[in-house]
């Protein structure tokens, strides 16, 4: 069957706290002292790895640390067709999908990581490949990978279907194996996609006033 990916919002804000990190641990380890630290270093911060792999919720969840602590940060992604000045309030730069960013924003993100490199502002940024393959300008490619560079891998099934457990309990939703097997066996293995699934799962269930099983999964999708 055809692995299917749902255009759904996330209602609630990614944190690092709920982030699995497995094998990412030690990127997730970094950003978990980065931000939470009043005095965190200037030195830049690159992740790369597959569609799946976290990056962007690494990245929205520093944002999030940041705001819960008062702070600001610039934000520039490939949808941003004219980006802001840099704001001498941010404090932090964050810069997600560089891989594919226009030349426009390319030059903006050039700008940004100048500013915030000579006001002593970190950088956190994120795309598909390492630093050396991206097909950028040299002096933004460069200056993404002289700093702190994590691969981050996209979790197993196993890790997975722990995510969506934990997610489950936390919802106080009951997800039988069975439920489990199909949305993991038949969905998108990007953890947003599957935290968005249980989302509007956890919604439909309420609405119709029926316990999660398949074909009520079967039904919601009828249904969108």
């Amino acid at each position: 069957m055809k692995q299917l990916t749902l255009d759904i919002g996330l209602a609630r804000a990614p944190s690092l706290t709920s982030f699995l990190a497995g094998p990412n641990e030690a990127a997730w380890k970094h950003l978990q002292l980065w931000a939470g630290s009043p005095t965190r270093s200037p030195v830049p911060t690159y992740l790369w790895g597959a569609a799946g792999s976290g990056k962007t919720h690494l990245l929205r969840a520093v944002r999030e640390s940041l705001r819960e602590q008062g702070a600001t940060a610039g934000w520039l992604d490939p949808s941003m067709a004219e980006p802001p000045e840099y704001d001498e309030r941010w404090a932090v730069v964050l810069m997600d999908d560089v891989h594919a960013y226009s030349a426009v924003q390319q030059h903006a993100a050039f700008a940004w990581f100048v500013q915030a490199q000579t006001l002593q502002r970190g950088v956190l940024a994120a795309g598909l490949l390492p630093p050396a393959d991206l097909a950028l300008r040299e002096d933004l490619r460069t200056r993404l990978g002289w700093g702190h560079v994590f691969e981050l891998h996209v979790l197993g099934e196993p890790e997975r279907r722990a995510v969506l457990r934990q997610a489950a309990d936390a919802r106080g939703v009951f997800l039988g194996d069975d439920v489990m097997d199909f949305i993991l066996h038949r969905f998108s293995r990007d953890l947003g996609s599957l935290m968005q699934l249980l989302e509007h799962l956890d919604a439909y269930a309420l609405q119709t006033q029926r316990a999660i099983t398949i074909p009520l999964v079967k039904s919601m999708l009828e249904n969108e």
